[in-house]
């Protein structure tokens, strides 16, 4: 199988010059990266666009035993999505989906603190908001992420993905006002599997990128 991607930077690259058309130089752009992956291909893509980036904290409900599984997402502010019907079906009993919430809402916190520290989440009203993430599969995640973002009612929510499955991106379409993706082949198979590098992102790369972005704007 070919890689289409090098790498998550070399995507973000690639999803900028796709991006730059409409909406490099404008004022109210602001680029949410999703953590932890998206946060590289973010990091590319806010300089193009001369926009500020910070990061949009969600995290996906796994399920035991598979956790690539996504039977739902958490995200900041209360945010929680489930997979019901999912859930039903793989007989996931009632304590321990608890403890699968409870896990992973601890994790996101944690995370808040250090990805974020004392920064809160910028104001989105009225703004154009780009979210960004290294790949779809199931799209909990990404749905996670734009339910925080319409709770601030933004002008324009756009989701800018390298790759995404092709159903998840067609229902994404009816979500969000623009989904800008480079490739949905199908089948699908994984994300990693279009990655020549495909590297767990670090808590500690999160908080230089978005550090390195923050100086990037001031010389710009």
């Amino acid at each position: 199988m070919i890689r289409y991607f090098r790498d998550r930077s070399q995507a973000g690259r690639l999803l900028a010059k796709k991006l730059k058309i409409n909406y490099a130089n404008k004022p109210d752009v602001l680029v949410l990266g999703l953590p932890r992956g998206g946060v590289p291909v973010a990091y590319e893509v806010a300089p193009v666009l001369h926009a500020p980036l910070d990061i949009c904290l969600v995290r996906k409900l796994g399920e035991p035993g598979a956790k690539e599984i996504a039977i739902g997402a958490i995200g900041t502010g209360g945010i929680m999505l489930l997979a019901q019907d999912l859930v039903e079906e793989l007989k996931i009993a009632e304590k321990t989906l608890k403890q699968i919430i409870v896990r992973e809402w601890q994790e996101l916190e944690r995370r808040e603190k250090v990805d974020r520290g004392s920064r809160p989440l910028p104001d989105l009203s009225e703004r154009t908001i780009i979210l960004v993430d290294d790949g779809i599969a199931t799209g909990w995640s990404m749905k996670a992420a734009i339910s925080i973002v319409k709770q601030q009612q933004p002008k324009h929510i756009v989701v800018a993905v390298p790759i995404a499955f092709p159903d998840v991106y067609e229902e994404l379409q009816e979500e969000v006002d623009e989904v800008v993706c480079l490739i949905a082949p199908k089948p699908l198979r994984a994300i990693s599997l279009w990655y020549e590098d495909f590297s767990p992102t670090t808590d500690e790369e999160v908080c230089r990128l978005l550090a390195e972005n923050t100086h990037k704007l001031k010389a710009l």
